[in-house]
């Protein structure tokens, strides 16, 4: 008796990316050009400048305070509801919830774990780079501030750079990263950036962050962007161990499963076999003779006067050579004598 092991949830999505073993033709990993390099550099650039800015308390620190007195809020306090909601869409939370559903997708029909390991490691940078920089710079918030047109650095705030534009940036700019044809990921990206930008101004009109601190981080999360294909050879090493150790995660199972037992099936009684004996011959009745057993006549249908009844011991009909069967020409008569 044969039993198969019921195979879980796991084990059917990996049987869906073997499918396919090798990553589809039409996917291209995007690799670090020299146009990207010089983006890469004047983004990098222009992150420096705002800290540098921000510092030194120069005019730009002056226009976030303006900003803050100006209280947008206030001013169009209709559309307070509706910039309530959009935030969210700068929440590390939901958005990462969101975004890994769709790569999840992704990474089941592409028969890849590329799209999951590359959101992965995004947000693996965005938590160290942007926190390091929280954390380091200490900046206040417009609603903790002190004293009026200081920088506010170095009191332990967390607000610099915007955490929640900088993930608006990267979390949807992955998926224009992953688009896998051009048009797609012009669309994704100008779609991307509208969304990062409303999440940056939605920050401000709140009064959770300063006007710097959402230039920085649109800064903070364009550089993770840009720095992604110098991760991707690692994305393609975690990758490969990840299924080397599925790999012997399987053999280690299909060794240690135990071979089932064949289970001794119940013997049901079985009838006494029914001995097959020759029927006994009836007795003969008073003065009859015993019927003797019928043997037909081989070879083909003949007339019954051509037939010749034949008997276990032979024909009972003498030979007679000149004697001629029935229906066939008849011999001249001899003549008669005597006259």
């Amino acid at each position: 008796m044969r039993t198969e092991r019921n195979l879980t949830r796991l084990d059917r999505v990996f049987a869906r990316l073997d499918r396919e073993p090798e990553r589809p033709a039409h996917i291209d990993v995007p690799k670090m050009s020299r146009h990207r390099v010089v983006l890469f550099t004047a983004t990098l650039a222009f992150y420096l400048a705002i800290v540098w800015a921000v510092v030194i308390t120069s005019w730009l620190v002056r226009l976030d305070w303006q900003v803050m007195f100006f209280r947008p809020y206030q001013q169009w306090s209709g559309i307070h509801w509706f910039v309530d909601y959009y935030v969210v869409l700068g929440q590390r939370g939901p958005t990462a919830v969101m975004v890994a559903a769709w790569l999840g997708w992704r990474s089941w029909r592409q028969h890849t774990l590329r799209p999951l390991l590359t959101l992965g490691a995004s947000l693996l940078l965005l938590n160290i780079t942007v926190g390091a920089a929280k954390l380091g710079m200490g900046r206040l918030g417009p609603h903790y501030a002190t004293v009026i047109g200081s920088n506010e650095m170095g009191l332990g705030g967390d607000i610099f750079p915007s955490g929640h534009t900088a993930n608006a940036v990267v979390t949807w700019g992955i998926l224009a990263y992953l688009a896998s044809t051009p048009r797609a990921r012009r669309w994704l990206s100008a779609a991307s950036a509208v969304t990062s930008l409303g999440v940056g101004m939605s920050t401000v009109y709140l009064g959770t962050h300063w006007l710097s601190d959402v230039l920085l981080g649109w800064a903070a999360g364009l550089l993770i962007l840009l720095a992604l294909p110098w991760c991707e050879p690692f994305i393609a090493r975690a990758e490969a161990w990840l299924f080397d150790l599925r790999d012997r995660w399987r053999a280690r199972r299909g060794s240690t499963v135990p071979v089932p037992v064949p289970v001794p099936v119940a013997l049901k009684p079985r009838p006494a076999p029914v001995e097959q004996t020759t029927p006994e011959p009836e007795p003969a009745s008073l003065g009859r003779p015993p019927r003797a057993p019928i043997h037909l006549a081989p070879g083909p249908h003949t007339a019954r006067s051509e037939r010749t009844p034949v008997t276990p011991a032979g024909s009972r009909r003498p030979q007679h050579p000149e004697r001629q069967p029935r229906g066939t020409a008849a011999q001249p008569a001899r003549p008669l004598t005597g006259g």
